[in-house]
């Protein structure tokens, strides 16, 4: 099952792609470390929350972006 992001507030379809949300990932680690490089753009994009997901199952979050 492949791993992806959801953000809150969710971001316009251009946006996703422009800041590699629509990405998915091949197992957690690789999810988690693309969220540590994209942090930033993502906060400055307006997220608040991310929640990170295996197929349908919620891993966990929302979990915030704020500081």
């Amino acid at each position: 099952m492949a791993y992806y992001w959801v953000t809150s507030p969710e971001l316009p379809d251009e946006t996703q792609d422009h800041v590699g949300l629509l990405v998915h990932f091949g197992g957690q680690g690789e999810a988690e470390a693309w969220l540590t490089e994209a942090y930033e753009e993502l906060a400055a994009a307006g997220v608040q929350e991310v929640s990170l997901y295996e197929g349908n199952r919620l891993v966990y979050g929302p979990m915030s972006l704020e500081a």
